[in-house]
């Protein structure tokens, strides 16, 4: 028994060892849940939303991230700001008074643009607006002048009454060619004012009533008509 008493006592390090991590681990869960440490895990809430992120991306822009196909699912790629883009000349003006039609007070009439313009001494346009001229080829380009006005007119062969009757020429027949407003025939206009910018009429010009009465107040007697094609 003596023998057994005088041995030495080993100290137990595996279980000191053991009980130091057990309190290391529980240390720095403590430190982690108080915010003193950080979470190597996070809010599940982070991650979830982490998901929605990478499974709805924003379009990148680095030029080397993807082509522009790439960008037009999110409708801002390239392609879509392209649509309707012209890289050539700018479209013509429809409403630009033409070039070659002379100086000083006058009216212009293209009959391709089937457009008026009433030009002032001073090349200023004071009105631009549709027409409706002839079906038929009746009319030449050139130069002319106001001949004959009538506040009321009657067409050819009882084809309705016009008002603002401005005549400038003749056709073939010897009927007068003119500016007036859409004829009205047994009650009715013979076109409606949609139809202003297409050729509609047997010869003449016709205009909507406001601009026939804006015509005849700008164009007395020896006023200048000049006809394009």
């Amino acid at each position: 028994m003596s023998a057994h008493r005088g041995a030495p006592v080993r100290p137990r390090y595996g279980r000191l060892a053991a009980l130091g991590s057990s309190l290391s681990v529980t240390v720095v869960a403590v430190l982690g849940g108080t915010g003193v440490l950080p979470s190597a895990v996070g809010d599940p809430r982070d991650a979830a939303s982490a998901i929605e992120k990478v499974a709805d991306p924003l379009p990148s822009t680095d030029p080397a991230a993807g082509s522009s196909g790439d960008l037009a699912a999110t409708g801002t790629g390239v392609e879509d700001e392209a649509v309707g883009t012209d890289t050539g000349t700018d479209p013509v003006d429809d409403t630009a008074l033409p070039t070659g039609t002379g100086h000083g007070k006058r009216i212009v009439f293209s009959e391709s643009r089937q457009r008026v313009w009433l030009v002032s001494r001073a090349k200023h346009v004071e009105r631009t607006y549709l027409v409706s001229g002839s079906l038929t080829d009746n009319l030449d380009p050139g130069t002319y002048s106001v001949y004959s006005r009538s506040e009321q007119a009657w067409g050819v062969d009882d084809s309705g009454t016009m008002r603002y009757f401005v005549r400038f020429t003749q056709g073939d027949t010897g009927a007068a060619i003119g500016f007036h407003d859409i004829p009205i025939d047994e009650g009715e206009p013979v076109q409606t004012l949609d139809q202003l910018g297409t050729p509609q009429s047997h010869g003449c010009v016709r205009q909507k009533r406001s601009d026939a009465k804006a015509l005849w107040e700008f164009a007395p007697l020896g006023t200048t008509v000049v006809v394009t094609a």
